[in-house]
C-alpha cells in the first residue's frame, strides 16, 4: 500500500512539474504569438510628399533616397511605395464666411472643378462647409456630379470655426476604413473667431488622425494689421504638423491653381512603413524625421501617438 501511494505521489509530482512546464510553455507561446500581433499592428506608416525647389512634385525617387528616424534613432525602412495608388479619403472643408468679401460663386465653381479631378476610381470626397458651425453637405462618396451639387450648395455664414472644422474632419476621416489615404482640403480666411475646439486639441485630433491637412489661405486683405495673422500662424503649425502644405492666396483667381497642385501632389506621394525600435512605450508622443538626398523640400506627418495600455 505505502508502495502504491509512493508511486501515485511521483506520477501526481510528475503530471504538475509536466503541468507547469506546459503551461510555461503555452504562456512563452503566447507572449510570442502576442508580440507577433503587436508587431504587425506597430507599424508607422509615413506618407512624404517630395517635391523641388519650385513645388514640383518628384516621382520615381528609390527607397535609398530617403532616410527615417524616430525620436533621433535611424530606422530600417520595411515598406516603400512610390508613388503609392492607395484609395484616398478627402475632407473638402469651404469656409463659407469668405463670402463677406470674396465671389462665393467662383469658389464654388473651382471646388466642383478640383472635385472632378481629384476623385478617381475607389475614391471617396466629402463637402463640408463652415462659418460659426460646421455642416457636413454630403456624406463621403465617390458620385462627382453628387459631391458637385453639394459644394454649389454652401451658403454665406457669420463667423469663422476653422478649429472645429480641423476636428470634425479628421474625425470623420478616422472612422474611415484602414489602409486609405486621409486628407483634408480646407479653404479659409484663416480669421478664427467661433471655434468651440482650442489650438492643442486641434492639432492633436489632425495629428492622430494620419490626414494630410492642406490649408488654402484667401486673404481678404494683403496688408497684416488688417487682417487675424494669429489664425494663419496657428494654421501653419497644425498644417506642418501633419506633413500636409499651405498655400497663400492674394487673388480669388488663383484657386483653381492651387487646387491643381494639390491634385498632382495626392497622385506622388511616397509611402514609407517601419517598425520603431526600440519600442516605444505606449500613450507617447513620438516624433519622425524624413530626410531625402538632393535638394528637395519632403513634407510628412511629423508625429505621431502610439496606443495607450487598455485598462
Amino acid at each position: 500500500m505505502r508502495k502504491t501511494l509512493g508511486a501515485l505521489g511521483t506520477l501526481l509530482a510528475a503530471m504538475i512539474v509536466a503541468g507547469a512546464v506546459t503551461g510555461d510553455s503555452l504562456a512563452r507561446e503566447q507572449q510570442k504569438r502576442g508580440n507577433e500581433i503587436r508587431v504587425q499592428t506597430d507599424m508607422v506608416s509615413i506618407l512624404a510628399s517630395v517635391t523641388d525647389v519650385n513645388g514640383r512634385p518628384m516621382p520615381d525617387l528609390t527607397q535609398d533616397a530617403f532616410q527615417l528616424s524616430d525620436e533621433g534613432v535611424p530606422q530600417k525602412i520595411e515598406r516603400f511605395e512610390p508613388e503609392t495608388n492607395r484609395p484616398l479619403d478627402l475632407a473638402l472643408m469651404v469656409d463659407s464666411s469668405i463670402s463677406a468679401f470674396k465671389d462665393l460663386k467662383f469658389e464654388t465653381e473651382a471646388a466642383a472643378h478640383f472635385i472632378r479631378q481629384v476623385v478617381r476610381p475607389g475614391d471617396t470626397l466629402g463637402v463640408f462647409q463652415f462659418a460659426e458651425t460646421v455642416t457636413k453637405l454630403s456624406e463621403f462618396s465617390d458620385d462627382v456630379p453628387q459631391l458637385q451639387s453639394a459644394v454649389r450648395r454652401i451658403a454665406p455664414g457669420a463667423g469663422t470655426s476653422i478649429y472645429d472644422a480641423i476636428v470634425l474632419g479628421s474625425n470623420a476621416l478616422r472612422r474611415r476604413p484602414e489602409g486609405r489615404r486621409r486628407a483634408i482640403v480646407l479653404v479659409t480666411d484663416a480669421g478664427e473667431t467661433t471655434s468651440v475646439s482650442k489650438f492643442d486639441e486641434t492639432r492633436r485630433v489632425g495629428i492622430a488622425s494620419g490626414a494630410l491637412l492642406y490649408s488654402i489661405v484667401i486673404r481678404p486683405v494683403k496688408n497684416e494689421s488688417g487682417r487675424n495673422t494669429a489664425g494663419e500662424h496657428a494654421l501653419i503649425t497644425i498644417t506642418d504638423s501633419t506633413g500636409g502644405a499651405m498655400f497663400i492666396l492674394d487673388e480669388m483667381n488663383q484657386l483653381d491653381e492651387m487646387f491643381d497642385r494639390i491634385d498632382r501632389e495626392l497622385r506622388t506621394q511616397y509611402l514609407l512603413g517601419y517598425y520603431p525600435h526600440p519600442l516605444p512605450p505606449p500613450g507617447s508622443d513620438r516624433h519622425v524625421q524624413v530626410d531625402v538626398k538632393g535638394s528637395y523640400v519632403v513634407r510628412y506627418r511629423k508625429e505621431y501617438f502610439t496606443r495607450a495600455v487598455a485598462q
